[in-house]
């Protein structure tokens, strides 16, 4: 008969499975919201729903939030007033590039902006062949001096070019808006960070979250935003001067 095997000793340590977060705190799983040193100090979007819906409850700072648009002048300066404001209040500036139409001065101010402290950088403008349309917005973004930035990009741009842009938003230590059309969201983008906006109604926006750091959002947000000016108002100001926006420069010594 022979003898009865000894049992194996059990092993003196046995492997640890540790949560990804543990290992890196910008590593999550599918379920989970994103974490980072950036989202911990995410900037409020100044709309309860959409911040609950927002890794770090908010916009994410030092890298690019993408909005997809059916067509400008939707909501979308509304959308993102509170941020810009609450930058330009915390004394820092404010760029908006390559708006599509001429800004209203007055409606700007009625949200709250400083208008006399807004930089407006229209560089197709000025484009000459073989220049490039967005080498003044990533000096920007690279030089970490700026509070905020909104941008309307070029139609049709490469991915390589919105990498470099949000390689560049890695120095920015604030909100980076980037507007791009509605087919864009049928291509992959760098950003982490993903919404498209409709109209919605009167002082509506309907809001997909197309890519966040975090599990997906099956329904659309809806959100109410700031009323425009009303047509009486507009009535009482008639006459009164408008109030003027500066148009920043931009030399490229390279």
């Amino acid at each position: 008969m022979r003898a009865a095997r000894p049992a194996l000793p059990e092993p003196a340590c046995r492997p640890v499975r540790r949560a990804p977060e543990t290992l890196h705190p910008a590593l999550w799983l599918g379920h989970q919201w994103g974490r980072s040193a950036a989202a911990a100090a995410a900037i409020a979007s100044g709309f309860a729903r959409l911040d609950d819906q927002l890794p770090g409850g908010g916009w994410p700072r030092r890298c690019l939030s993408e909005l997809l648009l059916p067509h400008p002048g939707i909501g979308e300066i509304r959308l993102l007033a509170p941020p810009l404001v609450a930058a330009q209040r915390a004394g820092r500036p404010v760029m908006i590039f390559d708006p599509p139409a001429a800004l209203s001065a007055r409606a700007l101010a009625r949200l709250g902006f400083d208008v006399e402290q807004l930089l407006i950088v229209n560089t197709r403008a000025r484009l000459i062949p073989g220049s490039d349309s967005l080498w003044a917005l990533e000096q920007a973004l690279k030089s970490g001096h700026v509070g905020a930035v909104l941008a309307w990009l070029p139609p049709r741009l490469r991915a390589d070019r919105l990498r470099r842009l949000q390689l560049a938003s890695h120095n920015h230590d604030g909100a980076a808006f980037v507007l791009r059309e509605l087919a864009a969201a049928g291509r992959p983008t760098a950003s982490p960070l993903r919404l498209a906006l409709q109209a919605a109604g009167a002082d509506r926006l309907r809001l997909r979250l197309l890519k966040r750091r975090g599990p997906p959002l099956e329904a659309p947000l809806d959100i109410a935003l700031p009323a425009v000016l009303s047509e009486a108002a507009a009535r009482r100001t008639q006459g009164i001067r408008e109030p003027a926006l500066h148009e920043a420069t931009f030399v490229n010594l390279a």
